[in-house]
Parts: structure tokens; sequence; C-alpha cells
């Protein structure tokens, strides 16, 4: 913009132009430190980590809804018992029938109904673990959700439940896009992953809500649920937990599936 003399008016209109300028910068500049995958999830995992939590035990309601999600056929329950970062043992009972899972590392087992124990596909993103990814590194979490399709190198601010959250994996306006909305407090509220299959790409959406204290400056949600192709499959709600309960060992050896306990 040019400005023919510098008479008071003009120097009063080139002032608020520059001040309005550096404005915009600061925000933008703003804005983009804000929106940066790496530093957000860093701020985040910083709280985590600052809180003393080895392990965690779930008592949960399941409730499982019809192949096009409109109506619930089964209910059940689980007893989640986890320890951090990656040992995870789930009993559950679904219309009378137990099975037991078996998670260590990025391996897998279940015993089912009928006492038979087989080995289950590496299953990445458990998701408790998603919900409070405490002693896990920021390249390793990026690494996971890599896998699932979020491009780390795209974000942008939103709004989750009436909250701001930093949305991990998309810019505004993209939708159907795998990405994890992260908000400062709560952790992942909600994580849309792609799966591969012969059919082509599956998304598998999981929401968390109902966030309540866990322990120090962690929150816990007690509400989940979880959609496919768009469709609700799985609601869960928590109904008891139980931190630093210190599990034996004994819990998380595969050959403890080859009886009930």
């Amino acid at each position: 913009m040019t400005l023919a003399h510098r008479g008071p008016y003009n120097e009063s209109v080139r002032k608020r132009l520059i001040a309005t300028i550096v404005t915009l910068a600061s925000l933008m500049a703003f804005a983009a430190h804000a929106a940066e995958p790496r530093v957000v999830l860093e701020r985040y995992l910083a709280r985590a980590t600052a809180t003393p939590l080895r392990d965690l035990t779930l008592d949960v309601d399941l409730i499982l809804f019809s192949p096009d999600g409109r109506a619930p056929y089964a209910t059940g329950s689980q007893l989640i018992t986890l320890r951090m970062p990656d040992r995870q043992r789930v009993e559950q009972v679904i219309d009378g029938r137990t099975e037991v899972r078996l998670t260590v590392g990025d391996k897998s087992w279940r015993r089912g109904p009928d006492g038979k124990i087989e080995t289950l596909p590496p299953q990445r993103s458990q998701s408790i673990v998603l919900a409070v990814p405490v002693h896990r590194k920021v390249d390793e979490i990026l690494a996971e959700w890599r896998a699932l399709g979020v491009r780390d190198t795209r974000s942008h601010e939103s709004r989750q439940g009436g909250r701001p959250v930093t949305v991990i994996g998309a810019m505004a306006g993209e939708r159907d896009r795998p990405a994890a909305w992260l908000d400062p407090e709560y952790g992942v509220v909600r994580f849309v992953g792609r799966d591969g299959t012969e059919a082509g790409n599956i998304f598998t959406d999981v929401t968390f809500s109902d966030h309540r204290p866990l322990l120090g400056q962690l929150f816990f949600p007690y509400r989940q649920e979880i959609f496919r192709s768009g469709r609700l499959l799985l609601r869960v709600l928590v109904r008891a937990v139980k931190v630093n309960t210190s599990p034996a060992d004994s819990l998380f050896d595969p050959a403890s599936l080859r009886a009930p306990r």
C-alpha cells in the first residue's frame, strides 16, 4: 500500500495497518505452534508421565449392537487388568459365554468359550492405551498412529464436546480421514483409524467421553463407543476403576490361559 503523504490521517492509518499486520502474524505463528502435532502430544505426555500410574483394573458393562448399528443385540461385562505400558488381560462374559484375552507387548492370545487357545494378530492402539498413553514416547505413539493411516504432518484446531482439541491427521474441512483428536487435559477423545482389508479400507472410529479424575492430573473416560464404517458396534460403560493395585505377574503369563483361574 502506498500513501501520498504523511499527514495526520495517513499516519494514523499507517500505524493501524502495521499493528494489524503484526497482530495477524502473531496469531498465525501461535496457531501454527499450537497445532504442531509433536508439540501438543509432548505437552500432554509431560502431564501423563508426571503421574505415578503403574496399573489399572476396570469393571465395565458392554452393549453390543446389530450390524446396522441401530439396536442392541447382546450385553456383557469385562474385568480388564492393565499394567503399563503394554500388558493387558481381559476377562469377558457375553450372554453367559466366557473368554479371556491376553496381550503382552505385540503378542496376543485368546481362550474362547470352548477352552481352545489361539494366537491373535498384533493388536495396535488398544483403546485403554489410547485413552491413557502413559510410559510411552512421542515417536512410538506417532509411529503407531501412522500405521493406522494418521498423517502426523497435518493438524488443525477444533472442538469436541465443547472443548478445544487439536486434530492430528487432517486439515480443517477434511473428513473421513484417519485422525486423533487430542484434548490438552483429557488426552485422546476420539480416534479414527484405517484398517486395510481385502474389501478395501475400513474406518474404525473410537470416541471417549464422561471423563473423570483418575490420578494426579490424569482423567479417565467412563464411556467409550466404537463405530465401524459409521455404524455403532460397541458401547462400553465403566462401573469402577482401581489404580496401582500391583496385579500378580501370573495374570499376564500366557500359561495362565490353559486353565480357568
